[in-house]
């Protein structure tokens, strides 16, 4: 799968979003090594720290479905659903991707299918903590 149909089922995941607090709909698709695709968008709750973000949705339901092995994530999102700006996965998000997948794994953040950023895991987290520094 390219980039391009990564970030098309991103955008429809994104569609998805229940973002009624703060209008930010975010639309993720997780590519396995398999060539399998989870989506996932960002799930808000009025308390506020319940509120679960796309990458994770998509590792989760993922990882409940038996993957651990992951390539790729396209991630999409903007206030109302309109893209505007590359998004970029949270701190947490990015905690979440340490444990599943190396330094290489590259995170897509696109406003359409012909405007995307592609960089590495390891770009946006250079020092991160993951299985590796348990031994």
């Amino acid at each position: 799968m390219d980039n391009k149909e990564l970030i098309f089922l991103a955008f429809e995941a994104m569609e998805k979003a229940y973002a009624p607090y703060s209008g930010y709909k975010v639309g993720a698709a997780l590519l396995t090594e398999n060539g399998k695709v989870y989506t996932g968008c960002n799930i808000e709750n009025a308390a506020y720290g319940p509120t679960n973000c796309a990458e994770r949705t998509a590792f989760f339901k993922a990882v409940s479905e038996g993957e651990r092995h992951f390539t790729a994530i396209a991630v999409v999102g903007g206030k109302d659903g309109k893209p505007h700006d590359y998004f970029y996965p949270c701190g947490v998000c990015r905690q979440v991707m340490a444990e599943f997948c190396g330094k290489d794994f590259e995170i897509i953040t696109a406003v359409s299918q012909d405007d995307y950023v592609s960089v590495t895991l390891e770009s946006l987290l250079p020092y991160g903590f993951g299985p590796d520094k348990l031994g």
